[in-house]
């Protein structure tokens, strides 16, 4: 049996937390530790080691956004997923750049947001549908004419997941779309993103805007 993954909860709203725990904890998900500030955080992600943190982005002392910088550059295997009330492309960027795993808004659903936290800990990047497009304006250049040329040597099924994923769709949330197992999707995606040359699905999303697909 595959040991359960281990999560780190950082958020000021204790009760949030609780609500959070008890969604992860029902899926089978270690919630390890809590802390209600980004210094906390740090803290605990140095002691604990756990597989991911769950980040607010607003909180006491460093904020979510520097407090997932200083994880990163401590060298932590932790990954970092923000959970944020705010969909602003600006917190979305600045929380990528400082090396963050995924985004995902508190409004999402009990199921995506355990969903979330398998798909950023297995080593996977994810965005919340609702903050993709704001990001992918910011990451490409505008081109008067969709240019296709690096999807030409992708199959019709991969050009149908490569459009799932700028849509935001996870690999669990695909393979249900679709009507195929999530092994089958997970190696769509591998080869997708060898043959489009993106090192993750944020990159992968950029690419489908960026040559017109979505």
């Amino acid at each position: 049996m595959n040991p359960a993954l281990r999560v780190l909860l950082a958020d000021d709203d204790p009760l949030l937390r609780t609500g959070v725990a008890v969604v992860l904890e029902a899926a089978g998900i270690e919630v390890v530790g809590e802390a209600g500030d980004g210094v906390r955080a740090v803290e605990l992600c140095r002691e604990l080691a756990p597989d991911l943190v769950l980040m607010d982005v607003r909180m006491p002392g460093h904020d979510g956004i520097e407090a997932t910088g200083r994880i990163v550059a401590a060298g932590l295997a932790t990954r970092v997923l923000v959970l944020t009330t705010f969909p602003d492309d600006d917190y979305v960027w600045r929380a990528l750049r400082a090396g963050a795993h995924g985004f995902l808004l508190k409004r999402a659903a009990p199921e995506r947001l355990v969903d979330a936290v398998r798909t950023v800990a297995a080593g996977h990047t994810l965005l919340d549908p609702l903050v993709t497009r704001p990001l992918v304006d910011r990451l490409v250049t505008p081109r008067g004419t969709p240019d296709d040329t690096r999807l030409r040597h992708l199959t019709s099924r991969e050009t149908e997941i490569l459009r799932l994923i700028a849509e935001g769709l996870s690999n669990a949330e695909l393979a249900d779309r679709l009507g195929i197992a999530e092994s089958t999707v997970k190696t769509h995606v591998k080869r997708i993103l060898h043959k489009i040359g993106a090192r993750d699905r944020a990159g992968a999303v950029a690419v489908a805007y960026r040559s017109g697909l979505v």
